[in-house]
């Protein structure tokens, strides 16, 4: 079941969902705006072939507003601190009129019961011109989606408590065989 405004509210209210800070006009009626932090991160470009075993070379700024020039790769993090109850999982979508103008925004689409941390979005410009984007502007919208019954082991993974843009840790991975 995926939560109305009433419902958003009453997480926040009685039931554990934090979402700091935040201003009443970003609950929207089936989802909660948040926006764009200040740090930043990328792939350095002369830094090799990225590999799953080991550390993208990457380079991390703080700026409060970006060009992103075309069909470029960037990381961003919202201003916005988010801590879900055990009962509750979010869907991470960009805002329809940001990618009608060919900027992609996800974070792998999933946010985990008991993910406590800013959140790290994945941003593609897929025009041909640059994109500007600035700080504190609506980026993206979180959707509550309510579980059957609480998980038993919330997320504790590799990016619980992240800060700013965080790249991939998957080298820090232990396969399932």
């Amino acid at each position: 079941m995926i939560l109305s405004d009433q419902g958003i509210k009453q997480y926040m209210q009685e039931k554990g969902l934090i979402i700091t800070p935040l201003m009443e006009g970003q609950i929207q009626p089936a989802s909660v705006d948040l926006t764009l932090g200040t740090n930043f991160r990328k792939i350095h470009e002369h830094g090799g072939p990225i590999t799953l075993e080991e550390s993208a070379h990457e380079v991390s700024f703080e700026s409060k507003r970006v060009t992103i020039p075309p069909q470029t790769f960037l990381l961003a993090t919202t201003e916005q601190r988010v801590s879900l109850p055990n009962d509750l999982s979010a869907f991470v979508e960009g805002r329809s009129s940001i990618g009608r103008m060919g900027l992609f925004i996800q974070n792998a689409g999933w946010v985990d019961p008991g993910f406590k941390g800013e959140i790290t979005l994945e941003l593609f410009n897929a025009n041909h011109v640059p994109i500007e984007i600035v700080s504190g502007r609506r980026i993206c919208q979180l959707v509550f989606a309510k579980m059957d019954r609480p998980c038993i082991k919330p997320y504790q993974g590799k990016y619980q408590h992240q800060t700013g843009a965080v790249g991939s840790l998957i080298y820090k991975d232990h396969e399932i065989k």
